[in-house]
């Protein structure tokens, strides 16, 4: 009977761990199975941000290759450039543009700006759905007089920002653009830097290039960094 009952004891374990193996082993399946379909996710997740990071490289091409069509016979004449890595098209002669201290813009600036812009305009209106914003950008150097650097760095703050705005509200009123006046009021902004993107003689960072650091930009902003944080939240 001793011997039954001790058998009896043993079976019953052992059934109770295959019950415990076989839950156990269920268990595992159902993660296995949560671990693919997360994976499966985070792969697709990672090809639509791939393909986003794609398209947004090739858009960058095109709005590069198609301003500078458009505008290599004047990049010499207009002292200007196009950078194709942040879509940022730049005057290089404020001389030209203001007199110094000035945010009156100088007659052949104003000449410069209703050849410009028109056509600038043309060539973005393509790729408008992909543009986030347009950012006429002033830049000044780190100088004001004898001024000390901050006092000079607010002062020159103020002097970009009423800058960009009378470029913004010259260009505006261009009666060649009144077409686009909507997609401006909405995608066009003047944004004054003062001295916080200054240009240097080279890369040690110490000799500042006093000149070139006073300029004027248009910079294209795409919509890129909006699609991924759209797709990283569905």
């Amino acid at each position: 009977m001793k011997f039954l009952n001790e058998r009896l004891r043993d079976e019953q374990e052992e059934n109770h761990w295959l019950s415990v193996s076989d839950l156990m082993a269920g268990l595992m399946m159902v993660f296995l199975f949560i671990a693919i379909a997360l994976m499966r996710d985070a792969f697709v997740e990672r090809d639509k941000i791939k393909q986003v990071a794609v398209a947004y490289q090739e858009n960058q091409v095109a709005i590069f290759d198609a301003l500078n069509e458009e505008f290599a016979k004047n990049l010499d004449q207009w002292n200007a450039e196009i950078d194709d890595e942040s879509l940022t098209f730049t005057f290089k002669s404020p001389d030209v543009l203001f007199q110094t201290g000035s945010a009156r813009l100088r007659s052949e600036y104003k000449n410069l700006l209703s050849d410009f812009f028109p056509r600038y305009m043309n060539v973005l209106e393509p790729f408008r759905d992909s543009i986030n914003e347009v950012r006429i950008e002033g830049h000044t150097n780190s100088a004001w007089n004898d001024a000390p650097l901050d006092v000079a760095y607010f002062k020159n703050m103020d002097l970009s920002q009423r800058r960009t705005r009378s470029v913004l509200e010259y260009v505006y009123l261009l009666p060649d653009v009144i077409a686009s006046k909507e997609w401006m009021k909405s995608n066009i902004a003047a944004v004054g830097l003062s001295s916080s993107k200054l240009i240097y003689h080279d890369d040690t960072r110490t000799d500042e290039n006093w000149q070139a650091s006073k300029r004027v930009s248009f910079r294209v902003i795409t919509n890129a960094d909006i699609q991924i944080k759209r797709i990283l939240q569905e």
